[in-house]
C-alpha cells in the first residue's frame, strides 16, 4: 500500500497549473490511487481539462455557491459585509454532497464569487479553508488541489495542510517572483518544502537557476515543452491526458516518479 498524498499546485495566472493538475490526477489514477481533485479557483477549469464535459459541469453544485450551506456551517451571511460568523465550521459532512466521477477520477469544485460587486467573501473563504484542512486521506488516496492564481490562497491559509506545495512558473521574470512571493507566504504557515515544475520551456531555454529561490527548499522536478496540443486540448475542451502522444505523458510521468521519491524521502526524516 503506498502513503496518502495531498498535494497543491500554486503559480502565476496562464502558467499551467490546471495542466499539470489533471495529468498529475491522472497518473495517480494510473498508478492505483483514490484520486479527489480539488478546483480550487474561482475560475473554474480543471474539469474540463480532466474531460468533464459542459453541460456535466455547469449542473455541478459547488460549496461556495451554496448560500444556505456557508450560513448553517459558519452562521454569516455571503457577501454581508460586517456579519458574524464562525470560524471553526463543522464540514466533515460536506464533501460528498459536491463531488462527482469521471472515468475513476473525483472532482470536487470549490467556486467563488458568482458576480461582480458580491461583498465580503469572508464567510465561504473561512468554510473553504476548513474543508481544505479538514481532507484526510487514507493509504492510497491523492488529493490533488488546483489553487486560484496568485497568492489569495496563502493569505487565507488554505494551503497549510498539504504534503506538498509544486509551483509552476514559465519563462518570465514575473513569473519567478510570484513563485518566489508564494514561497514567502507560504513559510509564513509552516511550509517548508517546495516542488517545482517549468512549462512551455522552448527548446535552446536554459533551465531556470534553482539558486533565484535563495535559501528556499526547492526542487526543480523538470520542464513541459512548449507544444501546441495544450492549447489545442483547452480550446476543443478535450482531457489533457487524452489529447498528448507518449513523449509528452512520459514527461508528466518522470515528473511525478520524482515527487514522489523527493516527498518519501522527505517523510523519512520528519
Amino acid at each position: 500500500m503506498s502513503q496518502a498524498l495531498k498535494i497543491a499546485i500554486s503559480g502565476k495566472g496562464g502558467v499551467g497549473k490546471t495542466t499539470v493538475a489533471a495529468m498529475f490526477s491522472h497518473l495517480l489514477m494510473k498508478k492505483g490511487h483514490r484520486v479527489l481533485a480539488i478546483d480550487a479557483d474561482q475560475d473554474a477549469n480543471l474539469g474540463m481539462a480532466l474531460g468533464f464535459g459542459r453541460e456535466e459541469l455547469s449542473e455541478i453544485r459547488t460549496i461556495a455557491d451554496d448560500r444556505d450551506l456557508i450560513k448553517k456551517k459558519t452562521g454569516g451571511d455571503p457577501g454581508v459585509s460586517g456579519s458574524w460568523f464562525s470560524l471553526n465550521p463543522k464540514v466533515d459532512d460536506i464533501p460528498e454532497d459536491y463531488v462527482v466521477s469521471k472515468d475513476g477520477i473525483r472532482l470536487l469544485q470549490m467556486g467563488g464569487a458568482s458576480k461582480g460587486g458580491a461583498g465580503c467573501a469572508c464567510p465561504q473563504s473561512t468554510l473553504l479553508k476548513t474543508l481544505l484542512n479538514y481532507l484526510v486521506t487514507e493509504e492510497d488516496d491523492a488529493i490533488i488541489i488546483d489553487f486560484e492564481a496568485g497568492l489569495e490562497h496563502l493569505g487565507r491559509s488554505t494551503a497549510k495542510n498539504v504534503d506538498a506545495l509544486m509551483l509552476v512558473i514559465e519563462p518570465g521574470s514575473r513569473s519567478l517572483e510570484t513563485a518566489k512571493s508564494v514561497i514567502r507566504l507560504a513559510k509564513d504557515i509552516g511550509i517548508e518544502q517546495f516542488y517545482l515544475i517549468q512549462n512551455k520551456w522552448m527548446e535552446g531555454l536554459s533551465s531556470t537557476d534553482v539558486s533565484f529561490f535563495a535559501d528556499e527548499r526547492v526542487t526543480l522536478l523538470g520542464s513541459i515543452p512548449f507544444d501546441p496540443v495544450f492549447v489545442s486540448a483547452d480550446r476543443e475542451g478535450t482531457a489533457v491526458y487524452s489529447a498528448l502522444d507518449d513523449r509528452l505523458i512520459a514527461i508528466f510521468e518522470q515528473m511525478l516518479d520524482r515527487l514522489l521519491e523527493e516527498m518519501s524521502r522527505t517523510r523519512e526524516y520528519v
